[in-house]
């Protein structure tokens, strides 16, 4: 037959005066900058806000990275072949025709696009910036990523996802390295 085991002795409760370890952990803590009264919560919450910022800004940089490719790639294909038909962008981008088709569309909705059926896809002005400024952008990256002696395949592999979220300031600070290289 078996017995059951007594219970796990239960913690007393904190004894007046003193603080559990939650209140412990949330009291605030003496924090460089706390000294104008704010404590390490406000400091907490500010530094909470600032992430959520910056996870805010990084979804934003994902939805824009497919339009920027697309407008890049349209660009490439326009400045090697003359234009740039679905098919290439399908084969060049790995993505099936249906694929390229539709987000087309959507170019077309937001103006960076102009395209009939059957036709080639052109960039409008709008699109040609935008083309431009990624490739710039591009570009910076690619340089950086081989001056700090990344190979030349994951440089290029690395760049394509990176310039899409590099702000101004760090491109900045990439160009600045490039250039100091090459002096």
């Amino acid at each position: 037959m078996m017995t059951s085991a007594s219970p796990a002795p239960r913690k007393s409760a904190p004894k007046a005066g003193t603080k559990s370890a939650k209140a412990k952990a949330d009291a605030p803590v003496a924090v460089a900058g706390a000294a104008n009264g704010a404590s390490a919560r406000d400091l907490n919450d500010l530094a909470a806000g600032e992430r959520a910022a910056n996870f805010r800004h990084t979804r934003a940089n994902r939805r824009t990275e497919v339009t920027e490719d697309y407008v890049e790639m349209i660009a490439d294909l326009i400045e090697q072949d003359g234009e740039a038909r679905a098919v290439d962008i399908a084969r060049r981008l790995g993505v099936s025709h249906a694929t390229v088709v539709k987000t087309v569309t959507r170019l077309q909705e937001v103006g960076l696009v102009q395209s009939r059926p059957y036709r080639a896809i052109f960039l409008t002005d709008k699109g040609r910036q935008m083309a431009e400024e990624s490739r710039k952008r591009h570009e910076v990256v690619l340089a950086f990523l081989r001056a700090v002696g990344v190979s030349e395949e994951t440089a290029h592999a690395d760049a394509e996802g990176m310039e899409h979220h590099c702000s101004r300031e760090t491109l900045a600070a990439f160009q600045r390295l490039i250039d100091s290289r090459k002096a």
